[in-house]
Protein backbone atom coordinates (compact mmCIF):
# COMPACT_ATOMS: atom_id res chain seq x y z
CA UNK A 1 0.00 0.00 0.00
CA UNK A 2 1.63 3.29 -1.11
CA UNK A 3 2.26 5.80 1.80
CA UNK A 4 0.00 8.66 2.47
CA UNK A 5 3.18 11.26 2.44
CA UNK A 6 3.96 9.90 -1.00
CA UNK A 7 0.40 10.62 -2.43
CA UNK A 8 0.14 13.94 -0.84
CA UNK A 9 3.56 14.23 -2.62
CA UNK A 10 2.07 12.93 -5.86
CA UNK A 11 -0.67 15.49 -5.28
CA UNK A 12 1.78 18.81 -5.65
CA UNK A 13 2.81 17.66 -9.43
CA UNK A 14 -0.87 18.41 -10.38
CA UNK A 15 -1.05 22.13 -12.69
CA UNK A 16 -2.36 23.59 -9.25
CA UNK A 17 1.03 24.22 -8.61
CA UNK A 18 3.76 26.23 -11.02
CA UNK A 19 6.48 24.15 -13.01
CA UNK A 20 9.43 24.86 -10.48
CA UNK A 21 7.50 23.39 -7.33
CA UNK A 22 5.94 20.09 -9.49
CA UNK A 23 10.24 19.83 -10.95
CA UNK A 24 11.32 19.86 -7.23
CA UNK A 25 8.82 17.18 -6.14
CA UNK A 26 10.29 14.93 -8.79
CA UNK A 27 13.62 15.09 -7.89
CA UNK A 28 12.79 14.20 -4.24
CA UNK A 29 10.83 11.19 -5.47
CA UNK A 30 13.56 10.03 -7.86
CA UNK A 31 16.71 10.81 -5.34
CA UNK A 32 16.13 11.69 -1.82
CA UNK A 33 13.28 9.79 -0.12
CA UNK A 34 14.05 10.44 3.27
CA UNK A 35 13.69 14.33 2.31
CA UNK A 36 10.95 13.86 0.69
CA UNK A 37 8.86 12.16 3.87
CA UNK A 38 9.97 15.08 6.14
CA UNK A 39 8.57 17.54 3.39
CA UNK A 40 5.12 15.88 3.30
CA UNK A 41 4.34 13.75 6.37
CA UNK A 42 2.22 16.05 7.65
CA UNK A 43 0.72 20.03 7.11
CA UNK A 44 3.23 22.71 8.26
CA UNK A 45 1.24 22.69 11.47
CA UNK A 46 -0.46 26.56 12.33
CA UNK A 47 0.03 26.62 16.07
CA UNK A 48 -0.83 29.09 18.26
CA UNK A 49 1.16 32.00 16.96
CA UNK A 50 0.96 31.13 13.18
CA UNK A 51 3.39 29.09 11.16
CA UNK A 52 7.23 28.62 11.54
CA UNK A 53 9.00 26.13 9.59
CA UNK A 54 11.94 25.60 6.87
CA UNK A 55 11.61 26.87 3.49
CA UNK A 56 11.15 24.54 1.10
CA UNK A 57 8.39 22.64 -1.34
CA UNK A 58 5.80 20.22 0.62
CA UNK A 59 3.06 20.39 3.25
CA UNK A 60 5.72 20.65 5.92
CA UNK A 61 7.38 23.49 4.56
CA UNK A 62 7.56 27.37 3.95
CA UNK A 63 6.18 28.21 0.98
CA UNK A 64 3.86 30.26 -1.12
CA UNK A 65 1.31 27.43 -1.26
CA UNK A 66 1.56 26.87 2.87
CA UNK A 67 1.95 31.34 3.22
CA UNK A 68 -1.25 31.33 0.62
CA UNK A 69 -3.89 28.71 2.51
CA UNK A 70 -2.76 29.86 6.11
CA UNK A 71 -3.75 33.49 4.38
CA UNK A 72 -6.83 32.59 3.10
CA UNK A 73 -7.82 30.45 6.78
CA UNK A 74 -7.45 34.02 8.63
CA UNK A 75 -8.94 35.96 6.00
CA UNK A 76 -12.08 34.08 6.54
CA UNK A 77 -11.93 33.83 10.17
CA UNK A 78 -11.56 38.02 10.17
CA UNK A 79 -14.40 38.02 7.83
CA UNK A 80 -16.78 35.62 9.79
CA UNK A 81 -15.23 37.51 12.58
CA UNK A 82 -16.08 41.39 11.49
CA UNK A 83 -18.88 40.86 9.06
CA UNK A 84 -20.16 43.65 7.95
CA UNK A 85 -17.57 46.17 9.08
CA UNK A 86 -14.22 47.06 7.41
CA UNK A 87 -11.49 44.87 7.74
CA UNK A 88 -8.03 46.21 7.38
CA UNK A 89 -4.49 44.14 8.27
CA UNK A 90 -0.70 45.17 8.13
CA UNK A 91 1.69 43.70 6.96
CA UNK A 92 5.53 43.38 7.85
CA UNK A 93 8.49 41.57 7.23
CA UNK A 94 12.54 40.99 8.12
CA UNK A 95 15.55 40.14 5.72
CA UNK A 96 15.30 36.25 5.47
CA UNK A 97 15.49 34.74 2.45
CA UNK A 98 11.71 34.98 0.62
CA UNK A 99 10.47 37.15 3.56
CA UNK A 100 9.43 40.28 1.38
CA UNK A 101 8.06 37.57 -0.98
CA UNK A 102 5.70 35.68 1.13
CA UNK A 103 4.61 38.88 2.49
CA UNK A 104 3.10 40.09 -1.08
CA UNK A 105 1.82 36.76 -1.35
CA UNK A 106 -0.37 37.68 1.75
CA UNK A 107 -0.84 41.25 1.16
CA UNK A 108 -2.43 39.56 -2.73
CA UNK A 109 -4.52 37.09 -0.97
CA UNK A 110 -6.32 39.76 1.77
CA UNK A 111 -6.64 42.15 -1.15
CA UNK A 112 -8.83 39.54 -3.39
CA UNK A 113 -10.27 38.56 -0.34
CA UNK A 114 -11.36 42.46 -0.11
CA UNK A 115 -9.42 43.00 3.35
CA UNK A 116 -7.44 46.53 3.14
CA UNK A 117 -4.23 46.03 3.71
CA UNK A 118 -1.28 48.15 5.09
CA UNK A 119 1.78 47.17 3.90
CA UNK A 120 5.60 48.42 4.84
CA UNK A 121 7.67 49.61 2.17
CA UNK A 122 10.62 47.54 3.51
CA UNK A 123 11.64 45.45 6.28
CA UNK A 124 10.68 46.67 9.79
CA UNK A 125 10.81 44.86 13.46
CA UNK A 126 8.25 43.13 14.79
CA UNK A 127 7.49 45.71 17.86
CA UNK A 128 6.60 48.45 14.90
CA UNK A 129 4.02 46.18 13.21
CA UNK A 130 2.32 45.83 16.56
CA UNK A 131 2.78 49.20 17.42
CA UNK A 132 1.68 49.73 13.74
CA UNK A 133 -1.55 47.89 14.20
CA UNK A 134 -3.48 49.72 17.42
CA UNK A 135 -1.87 52.98 15.67
CA UNK A 136 -3.63 52.71 12.18
CA UNK A 137 -6.85 50.45 14.12
CA UNK A 138 -6.23 47.54 11.88
CA UNK A 139 -8.13 44.18 12.71
CA UNK A 140 -4.70 42.06 12.50
CA UNK A 141 -1.40 41.90 11.55
CA UNK A 142 0.94 39.59 9.70
CA UNK A 143 4.40 39.71 10.69
CA UNK A 144 6.74 37.48 8.32
CA UNK A 145 9.83 36.06 10.21
CA UNK A 146 10.73 32.82 12.22
CA UNK A 147 13.19 35.16 14.85
CA UNK A 148 16.44 34.18 15.97
CA UNK A 149 16.08 30.36 13.88
CA UNK A 150 18.84 29.15 11.81
CA UNK A 151 18.53 30.55 7.91
CA UNK A 152 16.83 28.00 6.60
CA UNK A 153 13.81 28.94 8.67
CA UNK A 154 10.75 31.64 8.14
CA UNK A 155 7.77 32.34 9.50
CA UNK A 156 4.20 33.87 9.71
CA UNK A 157 3.17 35.62 13.15
CA UNK A 158 -0.52 36.86 13.31
CA UNK A 159 -1.27 39.37 15.73
CA UNK A 160 -4.57 40.97 16.89
CA UNK A 161 -6.67 44.16 16.90
CA UNK A 162 -4.50 44.72 20.53
CA UNK A 163 -1.06 44.26 18.91
CA UNK A 164 -0.31 40.88 20.55
CA UNK A 165 -0.42 37.60 18.84
CA UNK A 166 -3.43 35.33 18.77
CA UNK A 167 -4.27 33.82 21.53
CA UNK A 168 -7.55 31.99 22.89
CA UNK A 169 -10.46 31.87 21.69
CA UNK A 170 -8.74 33.48 18.20
CA UNK A 171 -5.88 31.02 17.80
CA UNK A 172 -7.44 27.88 18.12
CA UNK A 173 -10.88 29.16 15.91
CA UNK A 174 -8.01 30.81 12.90
CA UNK A 175 -6.11 27.07 13.28
CA UNK A 176 -9.64 25.71 12.27
CA UNK A 177 -10.06 27.66 9.59
CA UNK A 178 -6.55 26.91 8.07
CA UNK A 179 -7.43 23.08 8.45
CA UNK A 180 -10.49 23.94 6.36
CA UNK A 181 -7.86 24.89 3.22
CA UNK A 182 -6.35 22.06 2.04
CA UNK A 183 -5.62 23.25 -2.00
CA UNK A 184 -4.36 25.64 -3.58
CA UNK A 185 -7.33 26.26 -5.99
CA UNK A 186 -9.34 27.42 -2.28
CA UNK A 187 -7.42 30.10 -2.20
CA UNK A 188 -8.01 33.73 -3.73
CA UNK A 189 -4.81 34.57 -4.94
CA UNK A 190 -5.24 37.75 -6.26
CA UNK A 191 -1.87 38.23 -8.24
CA UNK A 192 -3.76 39.49 -11.34
CA UNK A 193 -6.41 41.39 -10.22
CA UNK A 194 -4.56 45.02 -10.20
CA UNK A 195 -5.12 45.05 -6.23
CA UNK A 196 -2.65 47.23 -4.50
CA UNK A 197 -1.90 47.84 -0.44
CA UNK A 198 -1.38 51.16 1.12
CA UNK A 199 2.36 51.57 1.42
CA UNK A 200 3.64 52.63 4.89
CA UNK A 201 7.07 53.61 5.81
CA UNK A 202 8.70 57.15 7.08
CA UNK A 203 6.28 58.29 8.82
CA UNK A 204 5.29 55.31 11.04
CA UNK A 205 8.88 55.04 12.27
CA UNK A 206 8.59 58.91 13.29
CA UNK A 207 5.63 58.29 15.51
CA UNK A 208 6.85 54.71 16.73
CA UNK A 209 10.15 56.56 17.81
CA UNK A 210 8.20 59.33 19.61
CA UNK A 211 6.84 56.80 21.51
CA UNK A 212 10.38 54.98 22.79
CA UNK A 213 11.62 58.48 23.42
CA UNK A 214 8.39 59.37 25.62
CA UNK A 215 9.63 56.31 28.46
CA UNK A 216 12.79 58.20 29.12
CA UNK A 217 12.99 58.42 32.74
CA UNK A 218 16.39 60.19 33.06
CA UNK A 219 17.08 62.61 30.67
CA UNK A 220 19.60 64.29 32.91
CA UNK A 221 21.97 61.60 33.35
CA UNK A 222 22.00 60.88 29.71
CA UNK A 223 23.00 64.12 29.03
CA UNK A 224 25.80 63.58 31.63
CA UNK A 225 27.44 60.58 29.87
CA UNK A 226 26.05 60.87 26.38
CA UNK A 227 29.72 60.24 25.11
CA UNK A 228 29.58 56.85 26.85
CA UNK A 229 30.54 53.94 24.11
CA UNK A 230 27.72 51.48 22.92
CA UNK A 231 28.44 48.56 20.67
CA UNK A 232 25.28 47.90 18.36
CA UNK A 233 24.60 45.23 16.07
CA UNK A 234 21.21 44.12 14.30
CA UNK A 235 22.76 40.28 13.32
CA UNK A 236 22.02 41.55 9.83
CA UNK A 237 18.36 41.65 10.87
CA UNK A 238 16.14 45.19 10.93
CA UNK A 239 17.25 46.53 14.13
CA UNK A 240 19.57 48.45 12.30
CA UNK A 241 16.87 50.89 10.55
CA UNK A 242 15.70 51.70 14.13
CA UNK A 243 18.03 50.91 17.10
CA UNK A 244 20.66 53.32 16.37
CA UNK A 245 18.44 56.33 15.53
CA UNK A 246 16.43 56.04 19.12
CA UNK A 247 19.82 55.71 20.86
CA UNK A 248 20.77 59.15 18.81
CA UNK A 249 17.70 60.41 19.04
CA UNK A 250 17.54 60.03 22.70
CA UNK A 251 20.78 61.76 23.40
CA UNK A 252 23.99 59.28 22.77
CA UNK A 253 26.67 60.39 20.62
CA UNK A 254 29.17 57.62 20.44
CA UNK A 255 27.23 53.89 19.37
CA UNK A 256 29.67 52.30 17.28
CA UNK A 257 28.72 49.63 14.77
CA UNK A 258 29.63 46.13 13.68
CA UNK A 259 30.00 47.30 9.98
CA UNK A 260 29.51 43.86 8.54
CA UNK A 261 26.37 42.87 10.59
CA UNK A 262 24.71 45.97 9.37
CA UNK A 263 24.31 44.18 6.09
CA UNK A 264 20.51 42.91 5.66
CA UNK A 265 21.10 39.19 4.70
CA UNK A 266 19.14 36.02 5.43
CA UNK A 267 22.08 34.15 5.01
CA UNK A 268 23.22 35.50 8.18
CA UNK A 269 27.06 35.08 6.85
CA UNK A 270 28.67 36.59 10.26
CA UNK A 271 26.73 33.74 12.63
CA UNK A 272 25.65 30.25 12.90
CA UNK A 273 22.60 31.52 14.39
CA UNK A 274 21.32 34.70 14.61
CA UNK A 275 20.10 34.65 17.83
CA UNK A 276 21.87 37.27 20.34
CA UNK A 277 21.57 35.01 23.64
CA UNK A 278 24.01 32.82 22.02
CA UNK A 279 27.97 34.04 22.52
CA UNK A 280 28.87 32.95 19.03
CA UNK A 281 26.66 35.41 17.92
CA UNK A 282 27.75 38.24 19.86
CA UNK A 283 31.58 37.57 19.17
CA UNK A 284 32.21 40.27 16.45
CA UNK A 285 30.12 43.34 18.91
CA UNK A 286 32.37 42.19 21.75
CA UNK A 287 35.41 42.09 19.48
CA UNK A 288 34.71 45.65 18.10
CA UNK A 289 33.82 46.84 21.75
CA UNK A 290 37.16 45.96 22.90
CA UNK A 291 38.27 47.44 20.18
CA UNK A 292 36.67 50.99 21.05
CA UNK A 293 36.81 50.58 24.94
CA UNK A 294 33.03 50.08 25.23
CA UNK A 295 31.63 49.25 28.23
CA UNK A 296 27.96 48.18 26.54
CA UNK A 297 26.98 45.73 23.91
CA UNK A 298 24.05 45.50 22.54
CA UNK A 299 22.30 43.31 19.46
CA UNK A 300 18.61 42.47 18.69
CA UNK A 301 17.67 39.56 16.76
CA UNK A 302 16.51 39.68 12.61
CA UNK A 303 12.94 40.94 13.27
CA UNK A 304 14.63 43.07 16.78
CA UNK A 305 11.75 41.80 19.27
CA UNK A 306 14.70 39.85 21.36
CA UNK A 307 17.86 41.05 22.44
CA UNK A 308 21.86 40.79 23.42
CA UNK A 309 23.63 42.36 25.88
CA UNK A 310 27.26 42.19 27.24
CA UNK A 311 28.81 44.35 29.74
CA UNK A 312 32.61 44.70 31.61
CA UNK A 313 32.82 42.63 35.10
CA UNK A 314 35.01 44.50 37.50
CA UNK A 315 37.96 42.72 36.41
CA UNK A 316 37.24 44.46 32.80
CA UNK A 317 36.68 41.67 31.19
CA UNK A 318 33.02 41.77 28.85
CA UNK A 319 30.30 39.38 29.87
CA UNK A 320 26.96 38.46 28.77
CA UNK A 321 24.01 38.86 30.69
CA UNK A 322 21.28 36.25 30.55
CA UNK A 323 17.70 37.18 29.75
CA UNK A 324 16.71 36.64 33.23
CA UNK A 325 19.92 39.33 34.38
CA UNK A 326 18.56 42.22 31.67
CA UNK A 327 15.09 41.59 32.79
CA UNK A 328 16.24 42.15 36.61
CA UNK A 329 18.23 44.85 36.77
CA UNK A 330 15.72 46.88 33.46
CA UNK A 331 12.89 46.24 36.36
CA UNK A 332 14.76 47.32 39.54
CA UNK A 333 16.42 50.24 37.63
CA UNK A 334 12.53 51.32 36.09
CA UNK A 335 10.63 50.82 39.28
CA UNK A 336 13.61 52.63 41.25
CA UNK A 337 13.05 55.35 39.03
CA UNK A 338 9.16 55.46 38.92
CA UNK A 339 9.31 55.45 43.05
CA UNK A 340 11.45 58.52 42.55
CA UNK A 341 8.82 60.24 40.51
CA UNK A 342 6.32 59.60 42.22
CA UNK A 343 4.61 57.43 39.91
CA UNK A 344 3.80 54.25 41.82
CA UNK A 345 0.34 53.39 42.59
CA UNK A 346 -1.95 50.69 43.12
CA UNK A 347 -2.84 50.17 40.08
CA UNK A 348 0.84 49.93 38.30
CA UNK A 349 2.22 46.41 37.66
CA UNK A 350 4.38 44.32 36.14
CA UNK A 351 4.45 41.16 34.56
CA UNK A 352 6.78 37.93 33.96
CA UNK A 353 6.61 34.43 32.52
CA UNK A 354 6.67 30.95 34.64
CA UNK A 355 9.93 29.83 33.74
CA UNK A 356 11.30 33.30 34.08
CA UNK A 357 13.67 33.87 37.64
CA UNK A 358 11.70 34.52 40.61
CA UNK A 359 14.70 37.40 41.34
CA UNK A 360 11.96 39.40 40.15
CA UNK A 361 9.15 38.49 42.25
CA UNK A 362 11.04 39.97 45.10
CA UNK A 363 12.26 42.98 43.60
CA UNK A 364 8.68 43.57 43.01
CA UNK A 365 7.55 42.44 46.45
CA UNK A 366 10.10 45.21 48.03
CA UNK A 367 8.49 47.83 45.74
CA UNK A 368 4.84 46.91 46.89
CA UNK A 369 4.11 46.20 43.22
CA UNK A 370 1.77 44.00 41.96
CA UNK A 371 3.19 41.35 39.83
CA UNK A 372 1.58 39.12 37.12
CA UNK A 373 2.78 35.20 36.75
CA UNK A 374 1.97 34.17 33.28
CA UNK A 375 2.28 31.43 30.32
CA UNK A 376 5.46 31.36 28.37
CA UNK A 377 5.02 33.98 25.53
CA UNK A 378 4.84 37.15 25.65
CA UNK A 379 1.18 37.05 23.91
CA UNK A 380 0.28 36.22 27.12
CA UNK A 381 1.92 39.29 29.17
CA UNK A 382 0.16 41.25 26.16
CA UNK A 383 -3.04 39.86 27.24
CA UNK A 384 -2.39 41.16 30.74
CA UNK A 385 -2.01 44.35 29.45
CA UNK A 386 -5.29 44.42 27.17
CA UNK A 387 -7.28 43.26 30.45
CA UNK A 388 -5.65 45.93 32.41
CA UNK A 389 -6.68 48.52 30.08
CA UNK A 390 -8.14 51.36 31.79
CA UNK A 391 -7.97 49.89 35.44
CA UNK A 392 -4.18 49.40 35.86
CA UNK A 393 -0.64 51.27 34.71
CA UNK A 394 1.47 48.36 32.71
CA UNK A 395 5.01 49.74 33.50
CA UNK A 396 6.87 46.67 31.78
CA UNK A 397 7.08 42.93 31.73
CA UNK A 398 9.52 40.26 30.11
CA UNK A 399 10.77 36.49 30.12
CA UNK A 400 13.63 34.78 30.52
CA UNK A 401 14.45 34.37 26.28
CA UNK A 402 15.57 37.98 25.94
CA UNK A 403 12.35 39.26 25.96
CA UNK A 404 11.45 42.65 27.39
CA UNK A 405 8.82 45.67 27.04
CA UNK A 406 7.66 48.61 28.91
CA UNK A 407 5.11 50.97 27.69
CA UNK A 408 1.78 50.09 26.72
CA UNK A 409 2.44 51.21 22.74
CA UNK A 410 3.76 47.94 21.74
CA UNK A 411 2.37 44.66 23.12
CA UNK A 412 5.44 42.36 22.24
CA UNK A 413 8.90 42.31 23.24
CA UNK A 414 10.39 44.97 21.52
CA UNK A 415 14.54 45.42 21.19
CA UNK A 416 14.32 48.96 20.57
CA UNK A 417 12.62 49.86 23.58
CA UNK A 418 14.89 47.39 25.47
CA UNK A 419 18.32 49.00 24.24
CA UNK A 420 17.13 52.66 24.91
CA UNK A 421 16.14 51.56 28.59
CA UNK A 422 19.15 49.54 29.10
CA UNK A 423 21.99 52.48 28.04
CA UNK A 424 19.44 54.76 29.53
CA UNK A 425 20.10 52.52 32.91
CA UNK A 426 24.12 52.41 32.51
CA UNK A 427 24.22 56.45 32.31
CA UNK A 428 22.04 56.54 35.50
CA UNK A 429 24.44 54.13 37.15
CA UNK A 430 27.26 55.71 36.00
CA UNK A 431 25.92 59.31 38.02
CA UNK A 432 26.16 57.01 41.03
CA UNK A 433 29.30 55.66 40.09
CA UNK A 434 28.31 52.16 39.33
CA UNK A 435 28.91 49.72 36.33
CA UNK A 436 25.59 47.65 35.08
CA UNK A 437 27.89 44.56 36.72
CA UNK A 438 28.23 46.02 39.56
CA UNK A 439 24.30 47.05 39.78
CA UNK A 440 23.38 43.16 39.70
CA UNK A 441 25.78 42.23 42.07
CA UNK A 442 23.85 44.95 44.18
CA UNK A 443 20.79 42.88 43.28
CA UNK A 444 22.68 39.92 44.36
CA UNK A 445 23.48 41.34 47.98
CA UNK A 446 20.42 42.83 48.42
CA UNK A 447 17.81 39.50 47.87
CA UNK A 448 19.88 36.47 46.96
CA UNK A 449 21.84 35.10 44.26
CA UNK A 450 19.75 33.56 42.07
CA UNK A 451 21.35 31.14 39.60
CA UNK A 452 19.35 29.73 36.18
CA UNK A 453 20.20 27.99 33.05
CA UNK A 454 18.05 26.79 29.92
CA UNK A 455 18.84 23.16 28.77
CA UNK A 456 17.70 22.55 25.42
CA UNK A 457 17.21 18.79 23.70
CA UNK A 458 16.94 19.19 19.78
CA UNK A 459 14.87 16.19 18.46
CA UNK A 460 14.57 17.04 14.81
CA UNK A 461 12.12 15.75 12.22
CA UNK A 462 8.99 13.44 12.27
CA UNK A 463 10.74 10.64 15.08
CA UNK A 464 11.82 13.96 16.77
CA UNK A 465 8.20 15.27 17.40
CA UNK A 466 7.50 11.82 18.89
CA UNK A 467 11.06 11.50 20.87
CA UNK A 468 9.54 14.90 22.81
CA UNK A 469 5.96 13.25 23.18
CA UNK A 470 7.41 10.81 24.83
CA UNK A 471 9.66 12.53 26.94
CA UNK A 472 6.95 14.67 27.72
CA UNK A 473 4.43 11.50 28.75
CA UNK A 474 7.44 10.06 31.26
CA UNK A 475 7.86 12.78 33.25
CA UNK A 476 4.31 13.39 33.80
CA UNK A 477 3.67 9.70 34.80
CA UNK A 478 7.07 9.40 36.95
CA UNK A 479 8.19 13.07 38.15
CA UNK A 480 11.55 12.83 39.52
CA UNK A 481 11.74 12.22 43.43
CA UNK A 482 14.22 14.88 43.93
CA UNK A 483 15.87 17.95 42.20
CA UNK A 484 20.02 17.83 42.54
CA UNK A 485 19.21 16.08 45.58
CA UNK A 486 16.25 18.19 47.04
CA UNK A 487 13.54 16.86 47.55
CA UNK A 488 10.33 17.46 45.11
CA UNK A 489 7.57 18.89 47.27
CA UNK A 490 5.18 20.18 44.48
CA UNK A 491 4.95 19.02 40.84
CA UNK A 492 2.22 21.81 38.64
CA UNK A 493 1.02 20.13 35.37
CA UNK A 494 -0.02 23.51 33.41
CA UNK A 495 -2.16 21.08 31.13
CA UNK A 496 -4.50 21.11 34.29
CA UNK A 497 -6.11 24.90 34.01
CA UNK A 498 -8.39 23.97 36.86
CA UNK A 499 -5.55 23.83 38.95
CA UNK A 500 -3.44 26.63 37.51
CA UNK A 501 -5.45 28.76 36.76
CA UNK A 502 -3.78 29.86 33.25
CA UNK A 503 -4.77 28.62 29.84
CA UNK A 504 -3.82 24.94 29.09
CA UNK A 505 -0.56 24.11 28.32
CA UNK A 506 1.68 21.64 27.96
CA UNK A 507 4.38 22.59 30.73
CA UNK A 508 5.62 20.75 33.78
CA UNK A 509 7.44 21.82 36.98
CA UNK A 510 9.08 20.82 39.59
CA UNK A 511 9.71 22.37 42.68
CA UNK A 512 11.82 21.42 46.13
CA UNK A 513 12.78 21.90 49.22
CA UNK A 514 15.76 23.90 49.09
CA UNK A 515 13.18 26.55 46.24
CA UNK A 516 14.88 24.67 43.46
CA UNK A 517 12.58 24.69 40.18
CA UNK A 518 12.93 22.81 36.85
CA UNK A 519 10.36 23.80 34.23
CA UNK A 520 9.87 21.14 31.18
CA UNK A 521 8.00 22.32 27.86
CA UNK A 522 8.40 21.24 24.07
CA UNK A 523 9.31 24.23 22.01
CA UNK A 524 6.36 25.81 20.26
CA UNK A 525 8.32 27.01 17.59
CA UNK A 526 11.79 24.60 17.45
CA UNK A 527 12.40 20.85 17.39
CA UNK A 528 13.29 21.07 20.91
CA UNK A 529 12.51 20.00 23.80
CA UNK A 530 13.22 22.94 26.95
CA UNK A 531 14.10 22.61 30.50
CA UNK A 532 14.41 25.79 32.70
CA UNK A 533 16.42 25.39 35.46
CA UNK A 534 16.41 27.78 38.72
CA UNK A 535 18.27 27.75 41.75
CA UNK A 536 19.01 30.22 44.93
CA UNK A 537 21.54 30.85 47.58
CA UNK A 538 25.56 30.23 47.69
CA UNK A 539 25.81 26.90 46.23
CA UNK A 540 23.13 27.64 43.16
CA UNK A 541 25.84 27.20 40.43
CA UNK A 542 26.68 23.39 41.79
CA UNK A 543 22.96 23.03 41.72
CA UNK A 544 22.54 24.14 37.75
CA UNK A 545 25.65 21.52 37.31
CA UNK A 546 23.83 18.72 39.19
CA UNK A 547 20.49 19.68 37.54
CA UNK A 548 22.07 19.44 33.82
CA UNK A 549 23.75 15.89 34.80
CA UNK A 550 20.54 14.62 36.39
CA UNK A 551 17.92 15.81 32.87
CA UNK A 552 21.23 15.29 30.26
Amino acid sequence: MEQEYIKTAKSWLSDDFDLETRKAVEKMMQSDPKELEEAFYRMLEFGTGGLRGIMGVGTNRMNKYTVGMATQGLANYLKETFKGSDISVVISYDCRNNSRFFANISSNVLLANGIKVYLFDDLRPTPELSFAIRHLHCRAGIMITASHNPKEYNGYKVFWDDGAQIIAPHDKNIIAEVAKITLPSQVMWGENEGLHPQMIGADMDETFLSSVLSLTLSPDSIARHSDMKIVYTPLHGTGVRLVPEALSRIGFKNVYHVDAQDINDGDFPTVVSPNPEEPTAMKMAIERAKQVGADLVLASDPDADRIGTAVRNDKGEIVLLTGNQIGSILINYMLTRWQQLGKLTDKTYIVKTIVTTELIRAIADKFGVKMYNVLTGFKYIGEVVRENEGKGVFICGCEESNGFNAGEFVRDKDSIVTCSLMSECAAWLADRGMTVYQYLQSLYKEFGYYREKLMSVVRKGKDGVEQIQNMMKMYRETPPERLAGSKVVSVIDYNMPEKTHLPKSNVLQFHSENGTVVSVRPSGTEPKIKFYFGAKGENADQIIDQLFEQFS
